[in-house]
């Protein structure tokens, strides 16, 4: 049962979310301020600000499964370092294959100094809008973990959303671990939009 307090927190995050959706579009001329305002409505009453994703590979074990399993992902509109922080599990463009998408944990963000352990490389400062991301498997070498060891850092608009759910099979499911606010951010999307049974659905499919 949702208390009535973690309700009010979700329709506080889903009311930004919905505004945020066509914030841009509104912003740069290509809808109306009515448009704006009917879509941000009509997606916070029918809309959801989670979706479910199947991910595979061992690159994020023991985090994640390696053998498969769905996972239930919030929505980032506008991922910036006020909503992605240092230690969330992200799901993200693959810089190498842009039709697909990874997930991977946030390592660093804008502004943090990058130190190699190769006395060869330079040191580097993370530009603006950038984030380094590492696979949490740390048995593999950097080629197989394909994380920003191999590709660099990522720009944060290639973020997609956030993990904030994982399920292998019917008894074995969990939160994912991420950063502290983010935990405390994502838990009324969580205790209202989780549904197990159409994560088990959606696996069987």
């Amino acid at each position: 049962m949702v208390s009535l307090s973690t309700w009010c927190r979700y329709a506080v995050n889903k009311l930004e979310y919905s505004l945020f959706l066509n914030w841009r579009n509104y912003y740069v001329g290509k809808i109306n301020a009515k448009e704006f305002y009917d879509d941000a409505l009509k997606n916070f009453f029918n809309g959801k600000m989670t979706f479910c994703h199947w991910n595979k590979g061992e690159e994020m074990a023991p985090t994640l499964v390696g053998d498969g399993g769905t996972l239930l992902v919030r929505k980032l509109p506008f991922p910036s370092p006020t909503q992605v922080f240092v230690g969330d599990v992200v799901m993200l463009k693959n810089p190498t294959k842009t039709d697909d998408y990874f997930v991977r944990r946030v390592a660093a963000l804008e502004g943090c100094e990058m130190v190699s352990s190769n006395d060869k490389d330079e040191p580097f400062i993370l530009e603006k809008d950038q984030c380094w991301v590492l696979a949490d498997n740390e048995s593999l070498k950097p080629k197989e973990a394909q994380d920003s060891r191999i590709f660099g850092p990522v720009p944060m608009t290639d973020i997609v959303g956030r993990v904030i759910y994982a399920l292998r099979n019917a008894v074995d499911h969990g939160p994912v671990y991420n950063s502290h606010m983010a935990i405390h951010r994502d838990a009324s999307v969580l205790a209202v939009e989780l549904d197990v049974e159409e994560m088990v659905k959606k696996m069987k499919s």
